[in-house]
């Protein structure tokens, strides 16, 4: 009786220091979940910012141009460990954050306590602290949603901007206010959706109700299955190794917050995103890409905003890529951006 009211403390003991608050309502994941991943053999760096540790890469030569890579739902700065050689490999500086509750950054335990503009803050605040200048911006899923904001408050660091497979949803006037609230109403109604049925829509056309259907997934979600999520959105074949690497973050369901209500987040700064739109990228005279896959369903009506208000963008499409085209085409598309921040053809 004894050795079985050990192992039960033991037990508990364990899972305690597993999920221990490294402040009020805040975890850290442990860095034993991170070793030995493959293909990822870069040094971390780290940056105290509103009382959360940040957690970001930093490669190539200091003196170089930085690219300021940001990952989106539900990845982290692993996602471009097939580009991020490419581009030192061109003499350039990458700086690839993990944003809050993503990565080995430090995740809140409340989905309550994550905000559209923290996300924006945090980021803002890291570029400043590293003085980026003359950067090159890329963003994808989420990434774009806050990096553009990013780049929108402070473009002076930045001197172009590639998106793939991204948007900044926006709303003016009254339309902002009916189109957050009548979202959240359609996700209430929605409920639980499981991820089975998340996948049956996954396999049309995708547009509104493939999106609708995501928010709610995620939103309703206790422990949400990282590594499927990957593969359906992305249409991907992960590796073991690639699925540990991106379960790697979230050692149990009270670490994946930020990612069950970042989808759920999207319409809260829309007339924000609108303002921007109008005051900064309808303005914008400095080179910008639009790179989408061919394959993309999740975002694919966004690309539409980017080509017909940003003044003469570039575009290029990834044949036969879908959302994660870090994943697919990495290399690929990094070489296509070494091109284009040196002014070369991209095709």
């Amino acid at each position: 009786m004894k050795k079985i009211l050990l192992l039960l403390v033991l037990l508990l003991v364990t899972n305690a220091w597993a999920e221990i608050e490294i402040s009020q309502g805040v975890l850290r994941t442990p860095d034993d979940r991170f070793e030995d991943l493959k293909d990822y053999p870069f040094d971390p760096n780290y940056m105290e910012i509103d009382g959360l540790r940040i957690h970001y890469l930093d490669e190539g030569s200091k003196d170089a141009d930085p690219i300021f890579l940001l990952h989106g739902e539900p990845t982290w700065s692993y996602l471009f460990r097939k580009m991020i050689p490419v581009f030192t490999a061109a003499g350039h500086r990458v700086i690839v954050p993990d944003m809050v509750g993503f990565g080995k950054s430090d995740k809140f335990i409340s989905k309550y306590d994550y905000s559209y503009q923290h996300h924006i803050e945090v980021m803002k605040e890291l570029v400043e602290r590293l003085d980026l200048k003359e950067a090159t911006f890329f963003g994808q899923d989420w990434g774009g949603l806050v990096g553009l904001r990013v780049v929108a408050e402070m473009p002076d660091r930045f001197a172009r901007v590639v998106v793939s497979n991204t948007g900044m949803v926006a709303r003016g006037g009254f339309g902002a206010f009916l189109f957050e609230n009548f979202m959240k109403l359609r996700v209430w109604w929605e409920g639980p959706v499981t991820l089975e049925e998340l996948q049956v829509v996954l396999e049309g056309n995708g547009g509104p109700s493939t999106f609708l259907k995501w928010i709610a997934h995620s939103y309703y979600s206790e422990d949400m299955d990282i590594a499927a999520i990957i593969s359906n959105l992305g249409g991907l074949d992960l590796s073991e190794e690639e699925i540990r690497a991106y379960e790697a973050p979230y050692p149990s369901g009270k670490y994946k917050a930020g990612a069950h209500v970042f989808p759920y987040l999207i319409p809260t700064q829309l007339r924000e995103n609108e303002e921007y739109w109008v005051n900064v990228y309808e303005k914008w005279d400095k080179p910008f890409l639009v790179a989408f896959g061919g394959d993309e369903r999740i975002t694919i009506v966004m690309k539409d905003d980017f080509m017909n208000r940003i003044p003469n963008p570039t575009e290029i499409t990834l044949e036969g890529v879908g959302h994660f085209c870090q994943e697919e085409a990495g290399p690929e598309l990094a070489a296509i951006m070494n091109n284009f921040i040196a002014g070369r053809p991209i095709n």
